[in-house]
């Protein structure tokens, strides 16, 4: 019998999508072949601390939490982390009654967290450091795609089509707020959509319908980033897009959010993550075949524009008035719940969840193969 590969599942994470986070990794750890994996629950907590196993289990949704009874962990009181030491074959649990760490060997970690810390290369140049394979994008792309200004730079560079943007820094906001209200009038002008650069899950996001929304958008977004990004409202369905691999990626069929009531007026963290009932996921969204190919090339396209790996949603705008499609975002580490676009997209394109994380591992491990290539020395 083949031996099961023991993966890492680290959530929670010091960000605003920490909820969101523990919600994915629940469904993840529901849905993955125990068959084939050892699952390690590693939490970390919103101040940063990293929990061990049996207190990770805890924090997970009711139904994840029974894949863990209390013998599957000793219930000594450990601390928990990863070194950026490969020698030490992964993760370390430093018992309180020893001093001592003892390695806790990982295969390979699966990083499900959204948002800074986690999602913006941080962990990842972390895992990248301590030699452990990871289950997605590497540090630049983490990184580039957290940052909405970054991701946009490159778009522009791969010529994707995009909305117009402006954005600039909570010092410039804070120093002259008047100045940066002017430029987003005659440039984006109302209504427009206000967001943290660096965050996801529509977490801070508002829409701005005149000069006093502006200001109470920008005050909130001001809170979760030191840069802000503005861009135009578009009257538009939105669409998504999944896209899985390394080299060669695949992207799936595409879906749809159809808002049937909303007094938000866009897709807020209420509607994407609870069931108003207002918004309903379709997949495949009703698109011509042309269309659908298109989104896919686009999708890809913009996955390789961040050197992506592993795995990211692509999400698109497709004007209601001219019918052009434009990229609006990707995000390296989308939701995983179970309400989340990415695991529908590929379930219907005929991926269940199971065999999509199976391909997710195999990707990761792949990865860090042909990474393990390249020379370290100059002879």
């Amino acid at each position: 019998m083949a031996k099961k590969l023991r993966v890492g599942v680290i959530f929670g994470g010091r960000s605003g999508e920490h909820e969101v986070s523990v919600r994915s990794a629940g469904s993840l750890i529901e849905a993955i072949d125990r068959k084939k994996y050892d699952v390690i629950p590693i939490a970390i907590s919103q101040e940063g601390k990293w929990l061990s196993p049996p207190d990770a289990a805890r924090l997970l949704p009711d139904a994840a939490q029974r894949l863990f009874p209390s013998s599957t962990f000793s219930e000594q009181s450990t601390q928990v982390a990863i070194l950026g030491d490969p020698s030490h074959t992964g993760l370390l649990s430093l018992r309180s009654d020893e001093g001592s760490p003892a390695s806790r060997p990982l295969d390979v970690v699966f990083p499900v967290l959204h948002g800074p810390f986690g999602e913006d290369g941080t962990l990842q140049g972390l895992l990248e450091m301590a030699g452990i394979p990871y289950v997605g994008c590497g540090v630049l792309a983490s990184s580039c795609g957290m940052d909405k200004v970054a991701m946009k730079h490159l778009f522009q560079v791969a010529e994707l089509p995009m909305c117009r943007y402006v954005w600039f820094l909570r010092s410039q906001w804070q120093r002259d707020a008047s100045r940066v209200t002017r430029t987003v009038k005659r440039d984006i002008g109302f209504p427009c959509f206000v967001k943290p650069a660096n965050l996801g899950s529509s977490v801070g996001v508002s829409r701005a319908d005149d000069k006093a929304s502006f200001e109470q958008a920008v005050n909130l977004a001001a809170q979760y980033d030191r840069k802000i990004i503005v861009e135009e409202s578009v009257d538009a369905r939105e669409i998504e897009c999944a896209v899985l691999g390394n080299d060669e990626p695949e992207a799936s069929l595409p879906g749809e959010y159809v808002i049937h009531d909303n007094s938000a007026g866009f897709l807020d963290y209420t509607e994407k993550y609870t069931t108003t009932g207002h918004v309903e996921f379709v997949v495949p969204a009703p698109l011509s075949k042309r269309m659908t190919t298109t989104i896919q090339r686009m999708a890809i396209k913009a996955f390789q524009s961040v050197d992506g790996a592993g795995l990211a949603r692509v999400d698109f705008f497709l004007r209601r008035d001219s019918g052009e499609l434009i990229v609006n975002e990707l995000n390296t580490m989308p939701g995983l719940t179970e309400v989340s676009g990415y695991p529908k997209m590929w379930t219907a394109s005929g991926l269940s969840y199971t065999k999509m994380l199976d391909r997710l591992i195999e990707l990761a491990l792949e990865r860090h193969r042909e990474k393990a290539i390249n020379k370290t020395t100059r002879y």
